[in-house]
């Protein structure tokens, strides 16, 4: 009662109604128990995987590679051997490769890749001189005084040498091209200790060696990327966080010059991405090797290679030129529309204006959102290598036993060995028989579901904690006074306090969904080969179904958390509220709301692209994709909280009117959002006037009667 409208004055009704609001606030309480508890026991076990996964884990089984023993090279007594030298690369040509992840030959850790070519018999002949010497070091063991077929017989020492290079901690032979025919250390062919052979006879190993490896390959290439300018990537991303909260600034005070500005400065940062690509397109007509095609070239684990070819660039042109023409289309046929959305970020403005925290919360929940993804990322990991070393038998020749499962340390008085005199007990891959490895898929699933729900669970508190500190300046008559002291630290309080459960929930719902999409991307993969067109028809349609049922579970828990976050109610019950609110309003919301959602996403672009036209030449194709991924994820969760006041304010007051169906303080409508039930309950008569502000009324060319 100490704060008052224009003519200081109050009517019974506008106490009635600020009242009710009051009172569902001091009457909140705890919703959706159930799945809190559910939510809550779901962490503990999670907590209970990652402590085993840590229990029995082991990264190095995926950063280092393993000879033939089981040990890690480059670790504890190996700590000067880093690099995995396979004795003979043509048996990597072996089916068995692609299907066991092992080359069926000895294979030992040594402190470089050999560099010259040379075989046994050769290096025996001289065993007086260095090349002896020198031999010995990539063996498995000394071979002391054996005769040559003594010492290949026991496969103490490889066959031969072969001039390699380390790559992926793995020696590979050094091939190389003269003309159209294949060399390996300058030289076309080779001596594998039997008989002369051709380089090319090499590639096929090389190649059943690096598929296994690919992946790993990537990953490790982006790895050591990151490590060498982590820096430069760090105060690129600060330049991107400094640019986007100039850009919230002039929107807080220029809202209206700053929506056209923003416009304008997309249309032209795109025209000059086309000039620019296209000047590169022009440059390198004649440069030599640049008219290859992208099919041709291939895969490659540096990406700056193709920014060396023409059709790279004509790529970026036609893509650009396609998002400059929607773009341009899309404004013309929202010109009109456009004026009404400058109004409303006024009003977003000035909510955010007097929630200046709210501007910095998506730093918090990028926080926890790193957190989450590291406990998956470790967990995964320790998952994947808490499995024990299996070995097999692998022999040159038949063997009944080939393939099946030894045991090194008494192989040798084994039947096995007894059957196949010849074969040897050799490290295959990393599994297990126990039943904690028996059931490691499961744990793993376990691990991603938790994962997806987690991450959600973060995603949904930032909504609802900015739901509800906006919801605050939406009620408070007389701003800022009647406001809490610290609105978005209060709405978080509430949000854990009393919707854990409502968030557990919502978010469940959306990790179903997800997990199940990830299962029919799984199934996908499998069915690449598949001849059955019904099969990949039905796939693609239930991709395709869960697609749009992920975004508009999305789209109803983000309305449901606003409806929970002012009116305490509890999931469901919320999110049928705003449903139907919203269904009933469907024309305005896309009108009004999704024309500024357009906005605040060219103002993303806006702001990826001023950061690609600074950093063009400093940096290399990479680097740059990775610092404008960044600056974009930056300027979202900057430009979101203004996405998330609209959506408030907007559900606000239309929640607002349904539930009271009474007048409410002029004053507390001088936000946009209140157009949609304001436009459908009144008229303009001094009985049912327009409650929005005087702008708002002027654009949408409306306008009240006089009392």
């Amino acid at each position: 009662t100490e704060s008052e409208n224009e003519d200081g004055k109050w009517s019974f009704l506008q106490i009635l109604d600020l009242f009710g609001y009051c009172f569902s606030l001091l009457h909140r309480g705890c919703t959706d128990i159930v799945c809190c508890i559910f939510f809550i026991v779901a962490i503990v076990g999670y907590v209970a995987v990652g402590i085993l996964a840590w229990t029995h884990g082991d990264p190095r089984k995926v950063i280092y590679p393993t000879d033939s023993m089981g040990q890690y090279c480059g670790q504890g007594k190996l700590e000067k051997k880093p690099l995995l030298f396979y004795f003979n690369m043509m048996k990597c040509a072996s089916p068995m490769v692609l299907l066991e992840f092992q080359c069926p030959t000895p294979q030992v850790c040594v402190e470089k890749c050999p560099d010259r070519t040379m075989t046994l018999v050769t290096a025996v002949g001289k065993i007086e001189s260095q090349d002896w010497g020198y031999y010995k070091s990539y063996c498995r063991a000394d071979p002391g005084m054996k005769s040559v077929p003594q010492i290949l017989q026991e496969k103490l020492c490889p066959a031969y040498l072969i001039s390699s290079k380390p790559f992926l901690q793995r020696c590979f032979p050094s091939l190389g091209k003269k003309g159209e025919v294949i060399t390996v250390g300058d030289q076309e062919t080779f001596n594998d200790g039997d008989k002369i052979r051709d380089a090319k006879d090499l590639v096929a190993g090389m190649k059943n060696a690096t598929i296994v490896m690919e992946g790993r390959q990537v990953a490790m290439k982006i790895f050591e990327d990151y490590t060498k300018s982590w820096y430069w990537i760090l105060i690129c991303l600060l330049i991107a966080v400094v640019v986007s909260l100039i850009f919230i600034v002039l929107l807080r005070y220029l809202a209206g010059i700053m929506v056209w500005v923003m416009i304008v400065m997309v249309i032209a940062v795109f025209a000059y991405g086309i000039v620019h690509c296209s000047i590169k397109y022009v440059n390198l007509k004649d440069t030599p090797g640049a008219n290859i095609t992208l099919q041709q070239l291939g895969f490659q684990p540096d990406f700056s290679v193709y920014l060396h070819i023409r059709q790279t660039w004509l790529a970026f042109i036609i893509i650009l030129a396609i998002l400059e023409v929607i773009i341009i289309i899309v404004l013309i046929f929202l010109r009109n529309r456009i004026r009404i959305a400058v109004e409303l970020m006024k009003e977003a403005s000035r909510a955010v204006g007097y929630v200046m925290s709210s501007l910095f919360y998506p730093i918090f929940t990028f926080f926890l959102l790193t957190i989450v993804i590291a406990y998956w990322g470790v967990t995964a990991v320790f998952l994947s290598t808490s499995s024990e070393p299996v070995y097999k038998v692998f022999n040159e020749t038949v063997c009944p036993h080939a393939r099946e499962t030894c045991i090194p340390e008494n192989f040798t008085l084994s039947n096995m060995k007894r059957d196949c005199p010849r074969s040897e007990c050799l490290f295959a891959f990393y599994g297990g028989e126990t039943p904690y490895h028996k059931y490691l898929i499961f744990l793993q699933f376990y691990n991603v579901f938790l994962f997806f729900w987690c991450a959600n669970f973060v995603t949904a508190l930032g909504q609802m904690t900015l739901a509800g500190a906006f919801a605050s300046y939406y009620w408070a008559p007389n701003k800022p006074n009647d406001m809490p002291a610290f609105p978005l630290c209060a709405s978080l309080g509430r949000s854990l306090r009393y919707h854990t459960g409502s968030l557990a929930f919502g978010s469940l719902i959306l990790a179903i969904i997800q997990i199940i999409r990830v299962l029919l991307e799984y199934i996908d993969h499998k069915l690449k080969g598949a001849e059955n067109k019904f099969a990949k028809f039905l796939l693609c349609c239930l991709k395709c179904c869960f697609w749009c049922l992920e975004k508009f579970i999305k789209f109803m828990n983000r309305n449901a958390y606003i409806m929970v976050a002012i009116y305490g109610k509890n999931f469901c019950r919320s999110a049928r509220d705003a449903f139907f609110l919203l269904m009933r309003n469907v024309i305005r919301v896309v009108v009004l709301d999704k024309v500024t959602d357009f906005i605040l996403f060219l103002g993303k672009l806006l702001i990826v692209g001023l950061v690609a036209v600074c950093l063009k030449n400093l940096f290399a194709f990479f680097f740059l994709q990775t610092v404008l991924v960044g600056s974009y994820l930056i300027a979202h969760g900057f430009f979101s909280v203004y996405a998330m006041c609209v959506d408030t304010l907007f559900l606000c007051f239309c929640e607002y009117l349904v539930n009271h169906g009474s007048f409410v303080l002029q004053h507390l409508f001088s936000h946009s959002f209140i157009t949609v039930e304001d436009l459908e309950r009144n008229d303009g008569s001094p009985e049912r006037p327009y409650l929005m502000s005087e702008n708002l009324l002027n654009v949408l060319k409306k306008k009240n009667q006089a009392n």
